[in-house]
């Protein structure tokens, strides 16, 4: 059937309409799609307007009918054309094989069989997790299995109508450049269900359950990790901890990589460690907002336990709050950032085992307290545009080098962290144990990680970093919205900030930097990106992007303060100076949209 004249779509949607409503898909989806054309032409049009395409590292949307929507026949459109990749790629004499996990969200056991069985019907063999299990445990698992791939089924922090489809290569990193096109070119060619290859069951041959020797295997690498094993043995029962896994999959090897850190003395937020893919309890479960934090915190307070530690659904993130004198006292990503890279950094140093090639990376975003501590330590800290997948990349291109840097430690300001090469995405269950373990040392110098922190401003200056997001919805008004405020802000050829002069700004979509002052112009080796950041004459840092995975654009600013008499009223004076230079950006971003 065709489209009827009286809705107005865009060609585009609908070509994507009627392919859906004349392909080889199941009768119920024709029937959704025929209803929501006569109930809301509206939803049909952000359904099918585009293709989901590959963010920061893979598929990631709203689940439902619809090419721009995560469900069975977009996840094995994806499959098929990534299969067809590996295929390519690969000796076709050799047996490849993918590792592949999932997360607690609706769906996401259904999209992992879907992918595992597209993969067998393509001659692929596949690691299927058993349960859900952590992201970084999935890269773990690729580099230990020496798959050619892995795949994981989850839209990180986003809300409960979202799922992804998180693809790394084998190294165990996130998707780079040419693998990336590589695999977008091949998905684009599947444009009906015909075309996928599929087994008929999970009992296909090709498809392999995960042994516990992997949970065993991860475990291992991360205990090796520990800086203090000593004291952590003895005193770690000490700490009093309260975790939540948020409803996801955290729970699942949390409590045993603590356990194995020393860290018994662990308190759950009871109904938040159920996994349960409509988040009941919160709004969102990010740990970088309060109120997904709020029950852990009321149950820290009401045990006196020393610190909250919480993982988003997929584990990669790490959420802090603790305990000060009775007060809860958040602590942002970046703070996190600084106090274990400090807490590294001496560790290492007491001994004498900080590697002579050691270095340490950070995306452009994150502090730049990041940079003063390297450079007291006398080590290279490399900037990445953010995305873990570029921190990886990195890590593995040093691995190729005969006399590379050896990384040691890095992370994100939206609370993502590694340590080590065990694995190639951020990994919150070993950055959790970390955490703890600072949070001991500190505790056995009659101090909390907020007295550490204070202790840093006091040897570094104030560092203070703040963020906004201006959303603009998922959809194709949205969309267009968005992209014309960036087009915007990266014509209107701003000279100040909040009255601020503008040193130097970089532009990683022209990939250049133009220091105003004298004109001159520098080259950015960075890769290609939709991301604006300024220098300003005061020290203060200010950087626009859109997200890679959610419909908004992200402001950061962050400031320094060097000189101060008083840390709690320079900290005050710095976050005031950081709002008025967030209002500013926000207000021409949106100007005449």
């Amino acid at each position: 059937m065709k489209l009827e004249e009286s809705i107005t779509l865009d060609p585009i949607t609908k070509k994507n309409v009627d392919l859906w409503l004349n392909g080889q898909y199941d009768e119920e989806t024709k029937a959704s799609i025929r209803q929501m054309l006569k109930e809301d032409p509206k939803k049909v049009l952000d359904a099918f307007f585009t293709n989901l395409t590959f963010g920061t590292a893979g598929l990631r949307g709203i689940m439902g009918v619809g090419t721009n929507r995560m469900n069975i026949y977009t996840v094995g459109a994806a499959t098929q054309g990534l299969s067809n990749y590996i295929l390519k790629q690969s000796d076709k004499n050799k047996l490849n094989s993918v590792f592949i996990g999932y997360d607690s969200r609706n769906n996401s056991r259904a999209f992992a069989e879907e992918t595992a069985k597209v993969l067998a019907g393509n001659g692929i063999q596949v690691y299927l997790c058993n349960d859900i299990r952590p992201t970084p445990f999935i890269s773990f698992g690729c580099r230990y299995k020496k798959c050619i791939a892995a795949i994981m089924i989850t839209a990180s922090h986003n809300p409960a109508e979202y799922n992804g489809y998180k693809v790394y290569w084998t190294d165990g990193g996130q998707i780079v450049p040419p693998h990336d096109t590589g695999i977008i070119a091949e998905v684009s060619k599947i444009t009906d269900p015909s075309m996928i290859k599929k087994a008929s069951s999970l009992s296909n041959s090709l498809i392999k359950q995960v042994d516990p020797d992997v949970d065993e295997a991860y475990l291992k690498a991360v205990g090796a990790l520990q800086h203090y094993p000593d004291a952590n043995r003895e005193k770690g029962k000490d700490l009093k901890i309260v975790y939540t896994s948020l409803h996801g999959t955290g729970i699942t090897l949390m409590p045993k990589t603590l356990a194995l850190w020393g860290f018994t003395t662990l308190s759950f937020v009871e109904k938040q460690i159920i996994p349960d893919g409509n988040f009941p309890t919160v709004k969102s479960p990010n740990p970088e907002e309060k109120p997904a934090l709020q029950m852990g915190i009321d149950l820290m307070l009401k045990n006196n336990s020393d610190i909250l530690i919480a993982n988003d659904p997929d584990a990669d993130r790490v959420g802090v709050a603790i305990n000060q004198g009775g007060e809860a006292v958040i602590l942002n990503g970046n703070q996190i950032l600084a106090i274990c890279l400090e807490h590294v950094c001496e560790a290492l140093s007491k001994v004498n085992k900080l590697p002579k090639k050691a270095a340490f990376i950070k995306t452009i975003s994150a502090t730049e307290l990041f940079q003063a501590i390297c450079d007291t330590y006398q080590r290279p800290c490399f900037n990445v545009l953010t995305g873990f997948k570029y921190i990886a990349e990195k890590i593995h291109e040093w691995e190729q080098l005969p006399d590379g840097y050896q990384f040691v430690f890095g992370g994100e300001d939206s609370y993502g962290y590694l340590s080590g090469t065990y694995a190639r995405d951020k990994d919150a269950l070993s950055t959790g144990a970390l955490i703890c373990e600072a949070a001991l040392q500190a505790k056995l110098q009659g101090k909390t990680l907020l007295d550490r922190l204070y202790d840093l401003y006091r040897k570094y200056g104030l560092y203070e970093e703040k963020i906004i997001s201006v959303n603009f919805g998922d959809t194709k008004e949205g969309k267009e919205k968005m992209s014309t405020g960036m087009d915007r802000l990266r014509h209107s050829g701003l000279k100040e900030i909040n009255g601020i002069p503008v040193v130097a700004i970089e532009d990683y979509e022209t990939s250049t930097k133009q220091y105003l002052q004298t004109n001159k112009v520098e080259a950015i080796t960075l890769p290609v990106s939709n991301v604006l950041l300024y220098w300003l004459k005061d020290g203060s840092k200010v950087m626009i992007r859109p997200s890679g995975t959610e419909p908004k654009v992200k402001i950061y600013c962050g400031v320094v303060e060097k000189k101060f008499t008083s840390i709690t009223a320079g900290l005050e004076a710095c976050n005031k100076r950081c709002d008025a230079i967030l209002e500013f950006l926000k207000n021409h971003l949106l100007a005449e949209i």
